[in-house]
C-alpha cells in the first residue's frame, strides 16, 4: 500500500469574536495511491478546510499532513510552494483561470514558475488541451469558452507538471448535469489509464456515487465512509 496522503491527529482551529472555534477535529485519515474519492458535508462541516489542510494551503493548529511520505510541517513557504506546484494539481469550482491569458498560456502557466523552456511549455500545453478535448480553441480566452471548456483547461492546467494527486473543490458547481458528467467521464479517465490519484469535495450525492470510496464529514469530523467498489 503507497500512501499519498496521511493525517494523524489532524486539528485546525481559528479564533472568531476572541473565542477559538475548532472546525477540524482530530482527523486521522489515509489516502492510497490510485484512488478515487470523495468527501462530502454540509456547508460549515469543515471539508474546504480540509481541502487547503491536504493541499498544504493552510497550515493545521496540531496533527500532522504527509503528502508522498513528506511530513509538510517541516518545510518552509518557499518548500511548501515547490509540493504544491510539482505534487498536486487543484481544480476549483471557479476555474481560477487568469483572464487575459488564452487557453495555452492559462495552461502553460506551471510550467512558467517551474522553469520549463519555453518550447517545451508551449509543446506541452497544446498536447495536454488535445488531450481534453480542445486543441481547436488553444487561442481562446477564458470569456470566449463555455464554463464546460474552462474546466477543462483548468484539468489541462491542472496536469501540466503531471502530478500524482489532484484535489478538487466542488469541480462541477458551476456546470450544467451533462457537461459535469463528461468531467467526471475526464477524470476516472485520467484515475484508471494514468493511476492519478482523486480527491473530491462535492456537496453532490452523484459525483460522490460516481467515485469508489466516499468520507462523510460532519461538525469537522469524519462521520462514515462507504465504499462502493
Amino acid at each position: 500500500m503507497t500512501l499519498v496522503i496521511e493525517t494523524r491527529d489532524l486539528i485546525k482551529e481559528y479564533f472568531q469574536g476572541g473565542r477559538p472555534l475548532i472546525v477540524l477535529k482530530n482527523i486521522n485519515l489515509k489516502i492510497e495511491k490510485g484512488e478515487f474519492m470523495a468527501i462530502m458535508g454540509p456547508s460549515g462541516s469543515g471539508k474546504s478546510t480540509l481541502l487547503n489542510m491536504l493541499g498544504a494551503l493552510d497550515r493545521p493548529t496540531s496533527g500532522k499532513v504527509f503528502i508522498n511520505g513528506i511530513d509538510i510541517s517541516n518545510l518552509n513557504d518557499n518548500g511548501l510552494a515547490d509540493l504544491r506546484n510539482k505534487e498536486i494539481g487543484f481544480i476549483f469550482q471557479q476555474f481560477n483561470l487568469i483572464q487575459r491569458m488564452d487557453a495555452l498560456h492559462n495552461v502553460e502557466l506551471p510550467l512558467s514558475i517551474g522553469g520549463a523552456p519555453p518550447k517545451e511549455r508551449e509543446e506541452r500545453a497544446k498536447q495536454l488541451l488535445n488531450s481534453v478535448g480542445l486543441g481547436d480553441r488553444i487561442d481562446h480566452r477564458p470569456n470566449q469558452l463555455s464554463g464546460g471548456e474552462q474546466q477543462r483547461v483548468a484539468i489541462a492546467r491542472a496536469l501540466a507538471n503531471d502530478p500524482p494527486l489532484f484535489l478538487c473543490d466542488e469541480l462541477t458547481g458551476n456546470l450544467d448535469s451533462k457537461t459535469g458528467q463528461e468531467i467526471m467521464g475526464l477524470l476516472r479517465h485520467l484515475n484508471q489509464d494514468q493511476g492519478k490519484t482523486f480527491v473530491l469535495i462535492t456537496h453532490d450525492p452523484n459525483v460522490a456515487q460516481a467515485t469508489d470510496r466516499l468520507l462523510q464529514i460532519q461538525d469537522g469530523e469524519i462521520a462514515g465512509e462507504k465504499r462502493f467498489k
